[in-house]
């Protein structure tokens, strides 16, 4: 690698000038094939491939409609576990990321292809040589979005064997690790049951173990705790700047200018919920309070009692060869819904024909991903003043609006590029005038207005301008950006804490990774260290004079997957020299290209963007995750 060499920007120069030398900086003083951006896990190529769902489906799929739909193959076919491939926005993100950082695709598609990466179809391939570049775009993948998910197709997302494959060390004995997907896949030729049977292929691990043969399914298998741990799920849903076989690929400068040599983080759900509550204590009455009498550290609320939960159905069944209501009670579903309901009704439209599952399942995980981000939150409103308004007087009325976060995790949490959540307050008059608004959207812009009381809930990450004062820029040209490959700061991170967040740890003492950033939660009690799990805003609207009485504050808070500024940032790169070439393009040469499905004849910015502007999609519609109203001069 060469020297990076400090240089003074000149006083004329723009915030755009500065990104552009940024940019430009990091092509010519780290050539990104010269690192390894995945040096840990297992590595391609496996002895034994991971199999396709399609081999689960038979035994764990219901196929009477509305019935068995608790099995497991029935719940995930729609999720984005399911369509981590076929995300449009992901692959238009994608290509962001190669083009700040050549080769950073390897990154990527590790987690959202494991067949494909595991397989050697990306940048890796043993002793072989691959085009890194078409590899890294996933040019070389088998396939393509529409195709059902068997042999042959790359496309199938994150599916039941690299789950149920993974092991809690590796093969020599080497740890299991959080994030970025550096995970230990088993690759043994056989596996020993318990009982002493031997099967062909590498063990299926879940948290079961069998007894006298009971419900043993007719395959290798083997009990795991780690499958009943939230480590699993840590193993990707922690996400770090690429950790190279030289170090991390950015390090995290902090608000005040230190430069730390801790690994940018870009995504610690794992770890919010690692220093919540949810962690390590018994919770009931709505996860609000500790049984008494139960210790500290008696019972942990995994991620999968959320986003894996358990079937009361009557007739529920892990497969197909079980008798009905086997498993009614002990069923974890296998839904991993979160809050995004505007990319699975995309894919159900353009690829659920022919993809993983029917549009069935889609509206199945739709509904799912609605009810969880609806039992996420709760908002109390409460009147702390009030001026009645007479006819010639105006009045006023200021309200408090808590915004309570009931999830294991920050509220938002996950993928921070687009993702917000915000505050919409109205005043209405009696006779349902509406008087005043704060955080108003235009559905048909997809304009969020930001007005002077608006709470947006985000994180902000952006590039460090060491120039002094210094700064943490999250724009360039007035613009928004977005390079999540190249961000090595965060502006802002106001996202609610989860029940009893404690952000500091042993190692990592200033709570760097999880704390707040440019904004305060107070803590449950002085010096506990443990913050509170709400936020109190105060918004004041005038009632102009002759206002109808009494005045109603309603107070709803909005999830939205994709911002404006997002999706525009991602077409703007997509056109803006060196362009990005249409798909078809791009991967010309590459396993049954042309594609006929897809954005084709267009860039996966351009792409995504016709989506975002399709009537029958919406611009990324926001969800309402709770609401509140109150009354004033009844």
């Amino acid at each position: 690698m060469g020297r990076l060499v400090c240089m003074r920007r000149p006083a004329s120069w723009t915030r755009l000038s500065w990104l552009v030398l940024a940019s430009a900086m990091i092509f010519a003083v780290a050539p990104a094939m010269a690192l390894d951006l995945t040096p840990h896990g297992t590595q391609p190529l496996l002895q034994t491939a991971l199999e396709p769902t399609s081999n689960c489906l038979g035994c764990h799929r219901g196929f009477s409609s509305p019935g068995n739909q608790f099995l497991p193959h029935s719940t995930w076919a729609g999720s984005m576990m399911a369509n981590a491939t076929r995300d449009p926005l992901f692959w238009a993100a994608l290509d962001v990321a190669n083009k700040d950082y050549p080769g950073a695709g390897d990154y990527c598609l590790r987690c959202h292809t494991p067949a494909g990466w595991l397989g050697g179809r990306v940048v890796k391939a043993g002793g072989g040589n691959l085009n890194p570049a078409s590899g890294a775009s996933g040019c070389l993948l088998t396939g393509d979005y529409n195709d059902t998910d068997g042999f042959g197709n790359d496309y199938g997302g994150i599916g039941c064997h690299y789950c149920h494959r993974m092991m809690p060390a590796g093969p020599q004995g080497q740890p299991f690790e959080i994030g970025n997907s550096n995970i230990w896949v088993d690759d043994a030729g056989s596996c020993i049951t318990p009982e002493g049977d031997e099967y062909g292929g590498p063990c299926r691990r879940g948290p079961y173990s069998y007894v006298n043969r009971l419900l043993e399914p007719p395959h290798g298998w083997q009990y795991s705790p780690l499958h009943q741990s939230s480590e699993l799920c840590g193993s990707c849903h922690d996400v770090s700047t690429p950790d190279t076989n030289q170090g991390p690929l950015k390090t995290l400068i902090l608000e005040n200018g230190t430069a730390t040599t801790r690994p940018f983080p870009i995504e610690r759900t794992y770890s919010e919920w690692q220093r919540s509550l949810f962690a390590d204590l018994i919770f009931r009455d709505g996860l609000q309070s500790v049984a008494p009498g139960q210790p500290a550290l008696a019972k942990s609320q995994p991620c999968q009692t959320c986003h894996m939960p358990t079937s009361n159905d009557p007739l529920a069944q892990a497969c197909t060869l079980n008798e009905e209501g086997s498993r009614t009670g002990n069923l974890p579903v296998h839904t991993f819904v979160g809050a995004n309901t505007w990319i699975p009704a995309i894919i159900k439209t353009l690829y659920a024909a022919t993809g993983s599952g029917d549009p069935a399942d889609y509206d199945r995980t739709i509904a799912w991903a609605r009810a969880m981000l609806q039992s996420s939150a709760s908002l109390t409103s409460t009147v702390t003043a009030y001026t009645a308004p007479t006819a010639g007087t105006p009045g006023s009325v200021t309200v408090r609006v808590r915004t309570t976060n009931l999830s294991g995790h920050k509220l938002p949490t996950g993928y921070s590029e687009g993702r917000r959540m915000w505050l919409n307050v109205k005043a209405f008059a009696a006779n349902n005038s509406l008087i005043s608004e704060s955080g108003a959207y235009d559905a048909a812009t997809g304009v969020l207005t930001e007005d002077s009381q608006i709470k947006i809930y985000e994180v902000l990450q952006g590039i460090w301008d060491a120039t002094p004062p210094g700064v943490c820029r999250t724009e360039s040209g007035g613009q928004k950006h977005f390079h999540f490959v190249l961000n090595n700061c965060i502006a802002k991170d106001n996202r609610i804490p989860p029940l009893g967040l404690r952000p500091r740890t042993a190692a990592d003492p200033n709570g760097d990774e999880v704390r707040p950033v440019n904004y305060s939660y107070p803590e449950t009690a002085p010096g506990s260290g443990t913050l509170v799990n709400y936020d109190d805003t105060l918004y004041t609207f005038v009632l102009p004079a002759g206002t109808s009485l009494p005045v109603r504050i309603e107070a709803n808070l909005r999830h939205q997957i994709a911002s404006k500024d997002y999706i525009e940032f991602l077409r703007r790169q997509a056109v803006t020299a060196p362009a990005i070439p249409a798909e078809n393009t791009l991967c010309a040469g590459g396993p049954g290209r042309p594609f006929n499905v897809g954005p084709q004849s267009q860039s996966r910015g351009e792409f995504l963007y016709s989506l975002w502007n399709d009537p029958a999609f919406g611009k990324s519609p926001p969800e309402t995750a709770a609401t509140s109203t109150v009354l004033a001069g009844n």
